[in-house]
């Protein structure tokens, strides 16, 4: 379960100071923030898995994940791809420039499910950022949970971000690391092709795991079907969802998925929740 969020405002944002910007990768970079009120700083919880929305002043908010640990009180962080226009202009910010902040909203990772188990973390393209906040939280944390393994996939070798931490992870005991690219450069050294053909040199216990994953709906269709052939049950797979989320309080309707809204009953959800929807056309 998710710690009690405390909320800066459900409908209004509150003002945070870009601390630091980092260029990740190009068109991928990671915002530093502070809020400018030092009690709603002070007070501010979170879960891993959920995200905030991040207002740009005359422009308008998106929903980006938050990236950091919840235990650090001291800066707030967020990875964003440059896409469309707002991120686009957050992605002209620099340290001392203000933007807007509202949340923490939806529901994060199962970590309490998660301790005392093997944890297999599945992610394709940017898909590592929703996530990235619970390898983090696992490997700070080491001895609460057994095997971890971390399988990312990406189109290109060259949108690996984060190439530095993944070979932090990969050096630490118990400890899996498999990358996968569709296309890679001659010096890649990782496996090329799909996410799917790495399931078979992950070593877990599939009756004793959990598993969380984000990323593109059809590599996440695939990899679950896969994990269902190897024994890993149902119960045990939870998914970050995304769609058009823009009021993130389940009340624009824009996020609905069935009976459920992305930005209010999710992001995360477990496998047997959205599976009569999940891979459907339409939804």
């Amino acid at each position: 379960m998710c710690p009690e969020a405390v909320t800066i405002n459900a409908y209004l944002p509150g003002e945070a100071e870009v601390v630091e910007r980092i260029e990740e990768t190009p068109g991928i970079f990671t915002l530093r923030l502070r809020l400018a009120d030092a009690e709603a700083h002070r007070a501010y919880r979170f879960a891993p898995g959920q995200f905030n929305m991040v207002y740009l002043y005359g422009v308008g908010e998106v929903p980006i994940s938050i990236v950091s640990d919840p235990e650090d009180d001291e800066l707030l962080d967020h990875t964003i791809r440059a896409i469309g226009r707002v991120t686009r202009g957050l992605a002209q910010l620099r340290a001392g420039d203000r933007i807007g902040i509202r949340g923490p909203y939806g529901r994060g990772w199962p970590l309490e499910r998660a301790t005392g188990r093997d944890v297999l973390v599945v992610t394709g393209g940017l898909g590592c950022a929703p996530v990235v906040s619970v390898i983090n939280y696992i490997v700070r944390r080491r001895a609460q949970f057994r095997r971890l393994v971390i399988i990312q996939g990406v189109k290109h070798s060259d949108d690996l971000i984060w190439r530095d931490r993944y070979e932090e992870w990969a050096a630490l005991d118990n400890t899996q690391v498999l990358l996968a690219a569709d296309v890679a450069r001659p010096d890649w050294p990782g496996y090329v092709g799909r996410v799917t053909n790495l399931l078979q040199h992950a070593r877990f216990d599939v009756n004793d795991c959990t598993v969380m994953m984000c990323g593109p709906e059809i590599m996440m269709r695939f990899t679950a079907q896969e994990l269902f052939k190897r024994g890993v049950a149902a119960e045990s797979l939870w998914l970050s969802m995304e769609r058009n989320m823009q009021c993130a309080v389940g009340s624009c309707g824009h996020c609905q998925y069935g009976p459920d809204f992305i930005c209010h009953d999710g992001p995360v959800f477990n496998y047997p929740r959205i599976a009569p929807l999940f891979g459907v056309r339409g939804f």
